[in-house]
């Protein structure tokens, strides 16, 4: 014993961890990180289902009421591009690329929300962002690399 009264551990004698957390008063000492990560991949799992029926779906953008038709399925693969024949002038090509563009745009709104709807309302766009908060997944990237497991670099 030391004259403060603290008796010193000698070296290789520490007491071994019982856990992730030894201490049950310790905040969040009821965590279990194996069902934590399991909630995690199901929850993982339904989004990347819900992403994969939408890329299935086919929308279609148009513009100049129609006069220009652009398809493409909710994972952004372009299908077609219409045009009606009234259109093409060859004295005015900027209005044709113009319809194009816009149509384009507004196909792309669709399958964006088409996601977004299959997604239950998070937009993908928005990345982590959109979870409202829980984008840190309240502070899990400190777990010394599992944040690897979670699609993260590790140590994220």
């Amino acid at each position: 014993m030391t004259s403060e009264g603290i008796e010193p551990v000698p070296k290789g004698s520490e007491p071994e961890e019982e856990g992730l957390l030894s201490d049950p008063g310790e905040a969040g000492a009821d965590l279990d990180l194996g069902a934590l990560l399991s909630q995690i991949g199901q929850v993982q799992q339904g989004l990347e289902d819900a992403q994969a029926s939408a890329a299935a779906q086919v929308v279609e953008g148009s513009a100049g009421g129609g006069m220009v038709r652009v398809r493409v399925t909710g994972g952004l693969e372009f299908e077609s591009v219409t045009v009606d024949r009234s259109v093409v002038d060859p004295a005015d090509v900027d209005l044709l690329e113009d319809l194009i563009l816009a149509a384009v745009r507004d196909a792309v709104d669709q399958a964006n929300e088409l996601q977004r709807q299959a997604l239950g309302g998070f937009d993908p766009s928005a990345g982590l962002g959109g979870l409202g908060g829980l984008g840190g997944l309240g502070g899990l990237g400190g777990l010394g690399g599992l944040g690897g497991l979670l699609g993260g670099p590790p140590g994220d």
